[in-house]
């Protein structure tokens, strides 16, 4: 029989994938979960739900991204108010949950086995190749695809703002003791602001990379609706094209249609050379890349002369603040970079990362912001 350890690690990373959203479940809320699972059903998923939404939440914006992570761990539908069929009458085995493992309380082993394999079959989702998924599974990930929480990059402003900590703030600290007739109080004290850094973000939809344009058009959906002001999408295949107001809707069904109702070249061939070089001629040379992250969504398979690829890349890493060029197939065991595009191309990029699963995009969120 297995004890309630495993409901107990179960909520745990349930917890961790709140986190993943953006949610702020630290341990004391995640303890106060633990504590009313402990006076309720754990086997029924409305006392669950609740338990978590009264306990985990901090405020009204939380609770959206509460109910999408509450679908996408548990792979049921969010109850609500009102719509709460008559619970009918039926044996349940449960238990108080104790933290003790030397406690009697214990869930029958089917049930703490399932909800343990749903738990390990999340984690397994988020390292699975996108290309290997069933239609399935691909449903489920563009659910935990909207739970991405993308942070945008930040430079450095000229401005300053007050601080309790940081160099003092001689004017203000001088305006304060003449009000104070001369005496010194208390020093004044600022930081330095920091601003959004653009984001830039060119997506190959040529055929080689059409099993994973979906997921990637879905994080720039992401990307944008995180920070529309300092956010730009485009596509690159055969031409170039912008689908930023696209992606800019809120729904990313609908945004995802629309953008792939603007692609004209939808699993065409691959220009990238050319196709860069029109986007530096007519958007970044002009101040779109400048300073800018510019993060390349392609596995490099070059069509078009290799050498002007080159030319273009060493044009983009000069006017971009870095440049991470993202390959799906570089999370794959023994690949190596040796396409023609890909070797001229990587001596001008920053940083050179995989992109073929829900775990390699979170990696990649981390290395945009840190950038």
């Amino acid at each position: 029989m297995a004890d309630n350890r495993d409901v107990v690690e179960t909520m745990l990373v349930f917890a961790r994938t709140l986190r993943v959203a953006g949610l702020e479940a630290g341990p004391d809320r995640v303890q106060a979960m633990v504590a009313a699972l402990g006076e309720l059903d754990v086997m029924e998923p409305s006392e669950v739900y609740w338990a978590g939404r009264f306990t985990l939440c901090a405020g009204p914006d939380d609770l959206e991204r509460y109910d999408a992570a509450f679908n996408a761990f548990f792979g049921g539908e969010t109850p609500r108010p009102g719509g709460r069929a008559p619970r009918q009458e039926r044996v349940v085995q449960s238990a108080p949950l104790d933290l003790d493992p030397s406690g009697s309380g214990a869930v029958p082993e089917d049930q703490a086995s399932e909800e343990h394999a749903m738990a390990s079959g999340g984690e397994v989702l988020r390292h699975r190749d996108i290309a290997q998924l069933s239609p399935a599974e691909r449903e489920q990930l563009r659910l935990l695809f909207g739970l991405l929480s993308v942070r945008p990059p930040t430079r450095p402003s000229r401005r300053h703002t007050r601080s309790h900590r940081g160099p003092v703030d001689v004017p203000r600290t001088v305006r304060r003791v003449l009000r104070n007739g001369g005496e010194i109080r208390r020093l004044a004290r600022h930081k330095q602001r920091t601003k959004p850094r653009r984001l830039v973000l060119l997506i190959d939809v040529s055929g080689s990379m059409g099993p994973y344009a979906d997921a990637i058009l879905r994080f720039g959906h992401v990307a944008v609706r995180r920070a529309p002001a300092s956010t730009e999408v485009f596509t690159v295949g055969t031409r170039l094209t912008r689908v930023t107001r696209e992606l800019r809707q809120r729904d990313p069904d609908r945004a995802l249609a629309a953008s792939g109702a603007a692609i004209p070249d939808w699993s065409g061939g691959t220009r990238l050379g050319e196709v860069l070089k029109a986007f530096l001629d007519r958007w970044g040379q002009r101040g779109t890349a400048r300073r800018a992250i510019v993060v390349i969504f392609s596995d490099g398979w070059e069509r078009g002369d290799c050498a002007l690829l080159g030319e273009q890349m060493l044009r983009l890493s000069r006017l971009a603040h870095a440049v991470i060029w993202v390959n799906p197939h570089k999370g794959r065991a023994g690949y190596e970079p040796l396409t023609g595009g890909m070797q001229a191309a990587l001596p001008h990029v920053s940083r050179f990362v995989a992109g073929h699963s829900l775990a390699a995009f979170q990696e990649l969120v981390k290395e945009m912001a840190d950038a």
